[in-house]
């Protein structure tokens, strides 16, 4: 797809097609203890692409998380397997550093994974990235994803990007999934969900 028509779909409104990119749904922050998708995860298209639009937290440095649903979010609680390296840097140049987290893997986890840690508040703070979920209606297989999500800390001047993959340990249809700060509210801030043909 030409970078132009890329543009054009990621920036488009729902339900509109440019090239192989469908924007499906936007989802905005007001003080939302979490921001969810519980329609729109189906068969139609073989991944689907989450963006985080600026989202600032209420609380100084908690972590982004997500869940899964079966059961279009009547409850969030799929067993959920990942892990989860970072690179960091300082404002003052210092702290570069690229690093395994093993504290934030997760074996068979059912009450979410991380997508990042250190979320700060102060007001330029946020949290921005994607997140791609694969396959989620399939019968058959577990369901893949990947993360790329940046964020920056309150007070100690680090800035994060956090590269997180794994699996949802289900072979029912995947139909919602929630994002959520683990302490606070999302003050504001869009998540876009995507899918990919």
């Amino acid at each position: 797809m030409p970078l132009g028509a890329f543009k054009a779909a990621l920036m488009g409104t729902a339900g509109v097609s440019t090239g192989d990119v469908v924007l499906l749904a936007t989802a905005t922050a007001s003080e939302s203890s979490e921001l969810a998708f519980t329609s729109g995860l189906d068969s139609t298209y073989g991944e689907y692409i989450f963006k985080f639009y600026n989202l600032h937290p209420s609380n100084g440095n908690p972590d982004l998380y997500f869940q899964t649903s079966v059961n279009g979010g009547s409850a969030y609680a799929n067993a959920t397997t990942g892990t989860m390296f970072r690179t960091t840097h300082k404002e003052d140049g210092t702290g570069g550093a690229l690093t395994y987290r093993d504290g934030r893997d997760y074996a068979q986890s059912t009450t979410g994974l991380h997508l990042t840690g250190n979320a700060g508040n102060d007001a330029d703070q946020s949290v921005a990235g994607e997140f791609h979920l694969f396959n989620p209606a399939s019968t058959t297989y577990v369901k893949h994803f990947i993360a790329s999500v940046n964020s920056l800390q309150t007070g100690a001047g680090f800035f994060y990007q956090w590269k997180s993959a794994g699996y949802v340990n289900v072979t029912d249809n995947v139909d919602a999934i929630k994002f959520f700060f683990s302490a606070g509210n999302i003050d504001t801030g869009v998540i876009k969900m995507w899918g990919v043909k």
